[in-house]
C-alpha cells in the first residue's frame, strides 16, 4: 500500500512541474531542470488480466497519457481497472512519427506511460527508439516492474535459468532457420525465444534436424485458460502437434543448454578422431561441440596440445 501511495504523490509532483531528484547525466538536462515529466516504462499482464501490481494500475491512472501498442486491446485492461487516461498508439510502425509528439507532451511537464500489448514493454515490442530519444533529451525514464514472458517461462522451464539468452522471435525462413539452431545448438546457457503459432510447427520441423535429441519446452498461452507446456526434443513435441488441426496462442520456446554429453566424453579422443577427419583449429572445436557437447575452448586447447605433440 506504500508503495502504490509513493507512486500516486510522485505522479501528483511531476503533474506540478517537480521533476526528479537524479542527477543529469553529461551535457543533459535533468527532469527538474527542464521542469519535464517522467516516462513511466509499465509491464501489464501477459494473459491473467489479475497479473498487474498495484503500482503499475496507480501510475496508469495518474499519468496524463498512456502510450499503447495496440489501444484497442489495451482497453480491456484499462476499463477492468477504471482507468480513463487518455490513450494514443504507439506500434512498430508509428514509433518513429510519434515519439516526438511525446517528448513534446514530456517537455510540457506531463508524465507518459508506456505499455505494450502484453507483458514488459521494449522486449520485441515497441518502445526502445521512445526510452532512448527521453533519455537523450533528459527526461526521466523510470520502469514499473511486473508481469515478463521470459521470466515466467524459464521459472516454470526445470532448465538452469541463473544464465540464459533470450533471442527475440525466431526467423522466418528456412535458411536462417537453421543458423538460428546451429547457434542455439553451440550454445552453453539455457535459450529462450518467441515463436508465432503458425510457424511453429515449420520451426520445430528444422529444430528436429539440428537439435536433435535437446530438451526443449513450448509454452503456450502462458497464465491463460488454456495454458499448456510441451516438453520433449522437438521431434516429439512436433509429432504431438502434427496430430493437432492448428495451432492457436502465445507461443514461447525454452531450450536447454548444450551440455549433454561433457561429463562423458573422453576428450583426447573426440579430438584426436576429428583431427583424423580433417578438423583443425576453431572448426574443430565447433564440431567437437556440436557432437560432444563439450566446451568449444577445452577442445581447442586439447587439439593445441596434440598438434604440438607430434
Amino acid at each position: 500500500m506504500a508503495d502504490g501511495s509513493e507512486v500516486m504523490t510522485q505522479g501528483s509532483d511531476a503533474r506540478r512541474g517537480r521533476g526528479s531528484s537524479e542527477a543529469p547525466e553529461s551535457g543533459r538536462r535533468s527532469s527538474e531542470e527542464s521542469g519535464g515529466g517522467i516516462l513511466y516504462v509499465v509491464a501489464t499482464p501477459i494473459g491473467n488480466l489479475s497479473d498487474i501490481t498495484q503500482r503499475a494500475v496507480e501510475v496508469l491512472r495518474s499519468a496524463h497519457l498512456i502510450a499503447c501498442e495496440d489501444t484497442r486491446k489495451s482497453r480491456t485492461l484499462l476499463q477492468r481497472r477504471q482507468i480513463s487516461t487518455e490513450v494514443m498508439s504507439l506500434h512498430k510502425f508509428s514509433e518513429a512519427r510519434k515519439t516526438q509528439a511525446i517528448l513534446e507532451r514530456l517537455e510540457r511537464g506531463e508524465n507518459v506511460a508506456l505499455i505494450s500489448d502484453a507483458g514488459t514493454p521494449a522486449l520485441s515490442d515497441p518502445g526502445t527508439m521512445l526510452v532512448r530519444a527521453a533519455r537523450v533529451s533528459g527526461y526521466r525514464v523510470t520502469p514499473i516492474p511486473g508481469a515478463s514472458a521470459i521470466t515466467a517461462a524459464l521459472s516454470v522451464s526445470g532448465m538452469d535459468a541463473s544464465s540464459f539468452v533470450y533471442l527475440g522471435f525466431a526467423p522466418r525462413k528456412d535458411d536462417q532457420r537453421a543458423r538460428f539452431f546451429n547457434e542455439i545448438l553451440l550454445e552453453d546457457r539455457t535459450c529462450i525465444f518467441f515463436e508465432s503459432p503458425k510457424r511453429l510447427t515449420d520451426s520445430l520441423r528444422v529444430a528436429a534436424r539440428i537439435l536433435g535429441g535437446t530438451h526443449m519446452v513450448v509454452m503456450r498461452e502462458l497464465t491463460k485458460i488454456h495454458e499448456e507446456m510441451l516438453h520433449g526434443s522437438a521431434s516429439e513435441i512436433l509429432g504431438f502437434l502434427e496430430m493437432r488441426e492448428s495451432v492457436r496462442g502465445e507461443i514461447i520456446v525454452v531450450v536447454e543448454g548444450s551440455v549433454r554429453q561433457a561429463d562423458s566424453v573422453d576428450l583426447e579422443r573426440a579430438v584426436e578422431t576429428l583431427m583424423q577427419e580433417g578438423f583443425t583449429g576453431k572448426k574443430l572445436a565447433d564440431e567437437a561441440r556440436r557432437r560432444y557437447g563439450v566446451r568449444k575452448s577445452d577442445a581447442y586447447d586439447k587439439f593445441l596440445e596434440l598438434k604440438n605433440a607430434t
